[in-house]
C-alpha cells in the first residue's frame, strides 16, 4: 500500500491551467455569491436581526458582530475577488476560507449542503498552487508558472466524485425510489411554471421519472466524467441537470453553478487552455499585463522546480478519507436517519426530506408544579422557528436557552418540556419527542438522543 501511495505521489506533473481555471471560476462565483447575499438583504435578516443564534456543537464560541457583520462580507468580497484574479492568492484563499466558514458557523439555521461544499473546496484550495499561473501573482513575480503535481488536480476530482456518488447512494431508499418522495410534494407545488406547472408536474409518472433519474445521475455521473470517451456527453448532462434543478428549485441558490463549473476540472489541459484563451481575449487589459504571452498558453511551460510538499499530500489524503467515512457516522445511532437526523448533516444527503413541525414549549416549576407556555416567536425569527420545529438538536438547544432566560428572569426549579409533532415526506404528523422528558436533564453531545420517539414507519435503504 505504501508503495502505491509513493508511486502516485511521484506521478508526472501537469500544466497549471486546470488549477488556474478552477481558481478563476470559484473566485468569480463566490464574489457574485457575496454580492447576491448582500443585495437580497440576507445579512440583516439572517445574522443581525435575530436576537438568538443556533450554534453547531463545539462552536458555541462563534458570535455575530451585530452591524459589524457587514465587515465580514466586505472581507469575503475582497478575498474572493483576489482569488479570482490571483492576487496575493495564498492569503486571499485562506482569508476567504476563514471568513466564509465563520459566517456559516454563526447560525446553523442557515445550513445548506452547498455552503459546506464551498468551505471544503476553499479548504482544499488553501493547499494547492492555483495562483502561480494566469494570475497577477505570476505577473508581479515575473514567473511564467511552474507545472503542478498531478495529485493537486486529482484531489479536486476525487472530492467532487465523492459529493456526487454519496448524494446518489443516499437516494437509494424506499421513500425516494418507491414513493417518489419528497419530489412528489415539491413538483406538484410548481403550478407557476410556464407550460409545465399545471400539467406535466402534476403527473405521478413525472415524479417517479425525476426521482429515478436523479439517483442514477448522481451515482453514475462521476464515472462518466472520469472517462474521456463519455466526458463530453456527461458534461452536457451536468449542465442540463443543474439548469433544470435551478429552474424547479430557485431557492437552491448557487449550488448548480458551483457543480457545473467544478465539472470542468475533469477535462484535459487543452480544454482549460482554450477557456483561458477565451477569458484572455475578453479582458480589457492586455495579455502582457498578466505576464503571459499567447504562445505560453499553447505550449508546455517550465518544469516544476521543487517537489510537492509531502505534508500537504498527507493532509489532503486525510481530508479525503474523512469525507469517505464521515457520512456513515449515522450507523452509530439507532432509528431512522431521516427522522432523528443524527448524522444527517455534512454527509451529502441532498434534498431527501420534507419535514413540517409544530412545537410548544412548557416551562414548569418542579416544586409548585405551576407552568406556562412559551411563544416561540418572542425569541426566534419565522425561519428559525420553522427549522427548530423538526430538528432535535435545535429543540434541545432552544430548551436550554429558554431555561437560562427564565432563570435570569427570577424563575426557580425550572423544567422545560416540549410537545412536538412532525410530518416526514408526506406521512401523517406524529409526536416527535417525549413530552414528559425534561430537556434540561441532558446536554448536547454525540450520544444517542433517546428522548426522540421512533418513526411509525420504516424507510429502507442506505
Amino acid at each position: 500500500m505504501y508503495k502505491i501511495v509513493q508511486d502516485y505521489y511521484s506521478k508526472k506533473n501537469e500544466h497549471p491551467a486546470s488549477l488556474a481555471l478552477f481558481r478563476i471560476t470559484f473566485g468569480g462565483l463566490m464574489f457574485f455569491s457575496f454580492l447576491r447575499f448582500w443585495s437580497k438583504g440576507w445579512i440583516e435578516t439572517l445574522y443581525i436581526n435575530p436576537s438568538y443564534h443556533f450554534k453547531y456543537f463545539g462552536f458555541e464560541w462563534v458570535i455575530d458582530f451585530g452591524p459589524y457583520t457587514y465587515l465580514l462580507f466586505v472581507i469575503g468580497l475582497i478575498a474572493s475577488f483576489f482569488v479570482m484574479i490571483g492576487y496575493k492568492y495564498r492569503a486571499a484563499i485562506i482569508s476567504f476560507f476563514l471568513v466564509f466558514t465563520y459566517i456559516e458557523l454563526i447560525d446553523k439555521t442557515t445550513y445548506l449542503n452547498h455552503y459546506y461544499l464551498t468551505s471544503c473546496l476553499a479548504f482544499v484550495l488553501c493547499f494547492l498552487p492555483a495562483g502561480n499561473y494566469f494570475s497577477l501573482d505570476s505577473y508581479f513575480s515575473g514567473q511564467k508558472g511552474n507545472r503542478v503535481p498531478a495529485w493537486s488536480v486529482d484531489v479536486l476530482k476525487i472530492f467532487i466524485c465523492i459529493v456526487y456518488f454519496y448524494a446518489g447512494i443516499a437516494k437509494i431508499n424506499s421513500d425516494w425510489l418507491l414513493e417518489a418522495q419528497p419530489l412528489s410534494l415539491w413538483l406538484k407545488s410548481k403550478y407557476d411554471l410556464p407550460l409545465l406547472g399545471q400539467n406535466l408536474m402534476q403527473y405521478r409518472v413525472t415524479h417517479y421519472l425525476a426521482s429515478w433519474f436523479g439517483m442514477l445521475y448522481d451515482v453514475c455521473i462521476p464515472f462518466f466524467l472520469l472517462f474521456s470517451r463519455t466526458r463530453h456527453i456527461a458534461f452536457v448532462f451536468v449542465v442540463i441537470f443543474h439548469v433544470l434543478t435551478r429552474i424547479f428549485f430557485p431557492s437552491i441558490g448557487m449550488f448548480p453553478y458551483i457543480m457545473i463549473s467544478s465539472a470542468v476540472i475533469f477535462f484535459d489541459t487543452r480544454v482549460h487552455l482554450k477557456l483561458l484563451s477565451f477569458i484572455e481575449s475578453t479582458l480589457v487589459i492586455t495579455t502582457s499585463f498578466l505576464g503571459l504571452k499567447k504562445k505560453q498558453l499553447t505550449t508546455n511551460i517550465q518544469a516544476q522546480t521543487s517537489q510537492a510538499n509531502q505534508l500537504i499530500f498527507f493532509l489532503l489524503g486525510c481530508f479525503l478519507i474523512i469525507q469517505l467515512l464521515f457520512p456513515f457516522r449515522y450507523l452509530m445511532y439507532p432509528g431512522e436517519l431521516f427522522w432523528n437526523e443524527q448524522g444527517y448533516r455534512f454527509s451529502w444527503r441532498v434534498m431527501l426530506v420534507e419535514k413540517r413541525g409544530d412545537i410548544t414549549f412548557k416551562i414548569k416549576d418542579s416544586v409548585s408544579q405551576r407552568f406556562f407556555y412559551v411563544k416561540n416567536e418572542d425569541f426566534l425569527t419565522p425561519f428559525q422557528e420553522k427549522q427548530m420545529s423538526f430538528q432535535p438538536d435545535f429543540i434541545l438547544e432552544f430548551a436550554h436557552h429558554l431555561g437560562a432566560y427564565y432563570k435570569d428572569e427570577g424563575h426557580q426549579n425550572i423544567q422545560v418540556f416540549a410537545d412536538s409533532f412532525v410530518a416526514l415526506n408526506g406521512r401523517p404528523s406524529q409526536r416527535f419527542i417525549d413530552p414528559n422528558f425534561n430537556l434540561l436533564n441532558t446536554e448536547e453531545s454525540f450520544k444517542n438522543k433517546e428522548w426522540i420517539l421512533p418513526l411509525n414507519d420504516e424507510i429502507k435503504g442506505l
